[in-house]
């Protein structure tokens, strides 16, 4: 039985734009190993990795929508190739679609809001579907498009018989959520007229409002954000305070199978253990400084940069929140200054933004390139390649960026915010547990400043920056320090989570299956209006 459903917008490798991908991604999967079986459902995009699997219908199903009856059909896909149970719901018509948010020319869809109430109602009727005692044990929501889950648990009629199902929702970022005029509330499933007002904040049903008072509780990706959002959230602050005995900050981890610099599959040179003549295995010792020469030797190769200079990348999205349009500016600044580094940037984003580094590129051959894409394989061998990586975040709930930089021995100039205040103290602090470099303010001096410290050290003290280096790649940021936290939350508002011995089967059975050694059971699909588990 599955004990945790996910609800999400995106799970990686499926569909991901950013962080709440990769942390759907990993979640379920290490729950799962940890031996509460969870399993994650997004909307069925069309896009390369879902067209590419096959699927196994397990229930079908209709919502009205306005005057529309919109049907639909929860998939699992059939080979369990995440490590877990993985279902999407199919919504012909609003989901087959080449994008998850926006189209390939980068416009947003026009029908959001319909979107994303059909595919929250299309779960729960499945979920509902379930006989009772094969229920989720807690309905897990991520952000504000499956933020109304909550709400309809407890005063849809549709959905009541869920209304004992612990739901925790999860705060991937703050400034999404999802609000829209009640000049929709036909779009919405019929629910208790008194309960209006857990829908509406400020005028408008607000998702991201309404999921705060309705979810047994709310949890945030880091405990700095969760400060962060107390005093800042674009007017939810009184409601953030109101609730806040509901409410954990929980630092997300990163999939270390995934991010491994020994066995990573993207890099042209892997971290290799150097050999010891002593018996003794339990001193395992690498070889950091040839992992970090030979694949900066290739970036350096690839995109026309010195390697005698250190060299400074960010990659991620170009977008305001994340503050690479302070950049182009801080790099200038730098250069014509007399600074000893070079930059490299990988991603996407703001057109202007994107121009401005392709203009620089031209501009300061042999110091700055970029690549405008989004490129995964690029980006793990920036960061093994790499001697910093920076992040001059406006907003950041939690990071994974930084951490994945430390796996690879990379070392993080950071804004102090949210979760990278909370995963990289500053190598100037007095307990000299520091693991990369901070900057306060979100301008071209301080960004210019913390690049300066960082190319400083790198010339002058080549020992520390060993050190450094040895230190962040010693660092756990792995889901399994992390999933026992989860499992607090869901015990403690009622979920009756349990560690079992659990696995979940491959292809070859015919069908995906799910099996239960300590009862040497399987559970297959269900017939259709069931669902499978």
């Amino acid at each position: 039985m599955i004990q945790v459903l996910h609800i999400s917008a995106e799970c990686y490798p499926a569909a991901k734009t950013g962080g709440l991908g990769d942390v759907v991604g990993s979640l379920p999967k290490y729950m799962t190993q940890a031996g509460v079986l969870s399993a994650a459902v997004i909307p069925k995009y069309a896009l390369k990795w879902i067209n590419g699997r096959e699927w196994v219908t397990v229930y079908s199903g209709a919502i009205r929508s306005d005057w529309r009856t919109i049907h639909f059909s929860v998939q699992q896909e059939k080979s369990n190739a995440l490590g877990f149970p993985f279902f999407v719901v199919d919504i012909p018509g609003l989901y087959d679609r080449p994008g998850i948010y926006n189209d390939p020319s980068g416009w947003a869809y026009g029908d959001e809001i319909e979107r994303y109430l059909v595919f929250q109602q299309a779960v729960l009727q499945w979920v509902t579907s379930f006989p009772e005692h094969e229920r989720p044990r807690v309905l897990h929501c991520h952000d504000h498009h499956t933020g109304l889950i909550p709400f309809m648990t407890k005063y849809a009629p549709d959905f009541r018989p869920l209304s004992e199902i612990p739901t925790v929702f999860t705060i991937h970022n703050g400034q999404y959520q999802g609000a829209f005029s009640w000049k929709n509330h036909n779009l919405l499933p019929y629910y208790d007229a008194w309960a209006r007002n857990y829908l509406d904040w400020n005028g408008a049903v607000n998702p991201m409002a309404s999921a705060i008072k309705c979810a047994w509780a709310v949890t945030t990706v880091s405990e700095s954000y969760l400060y962060e959002l107390h005093e800042s959230s674009l007017g939810l602050e009184p409601l953030f305070r109101l609730e806040w005995q509901k409410q954990w900050g929980i630092i997300n981890g990163i999939d270390a199978q995934v991010w491994d610099p020994s066995t990573d599959a993207a890099l042209q040179f892997r971290l290799e253990e150097i050999s010891q003549k002593s018996e003794d295995k339990s001193q395992r010792s690498f070889d950091i400084q040839g992992f970090k020469q030979k694949n900066k030797r290739v970036l350096c190769e690839w995109f026309g940069l010195p390697e005698h200079l250190p060299l400074v990348s960010f990659i991620g999205r170009m977008v305001n929140e994340k503050g690479s349009d302070l950049l182009p500016d801080a790099y200038r600044s730098y250069i014509h200054a007399g600074g000893s580094a070079t930059f490299l940037v990988l991603g996407t984003g703001e057109a202007w933004t994107q121009n401005a580094f392709r203009s620089m590129s031209h501009q300061y051959p042999g110091r700055v390139n970029a690549v405008i894409d989004y490129n995964e394989a690029l980006a793990h061998q920036i960061y093994a390649g790499s001697d910093f990586l920076i992040m001059p975040s406006r907003v950041e709930p939690c990071g994974l960026n930084q951490m994945y930089a430390m796996r690879y021995g990379t070392i993080p100039i950071v804004r102090s915010i949210g979760g990278l205040k909370d995963t990289v103290p500053d190598i100037a602090e007095p307990d000299g547990l520091g693991r990369g470099i901070r900057f306060d303010q979100a301008t071209t001096s301080d960004i210019g400043h913390a690049i300066h410290r960082g190319a400083a050290m790198w010339h002058n003290e080549p020992g520390i920056v060993a050190l450094l280096r040895k230190r962040i790649m010693a660092a756990d940021f792995s889901w399994e320090n992390t999933v026992g936290r989860y499992f607090s939350v869901y015990q403690r508002i009622g979920g009756r989570v349990k560690q079992e011995a659990v696995a979940v089967a491959v292809e070859g059975k015919g069908q995906a299956e799910v099996l239960r050694k300590e009862e040497g059971s399987q559970v297959t699909s269900k017939k259709k209006g069931r669902g499978k588990k």
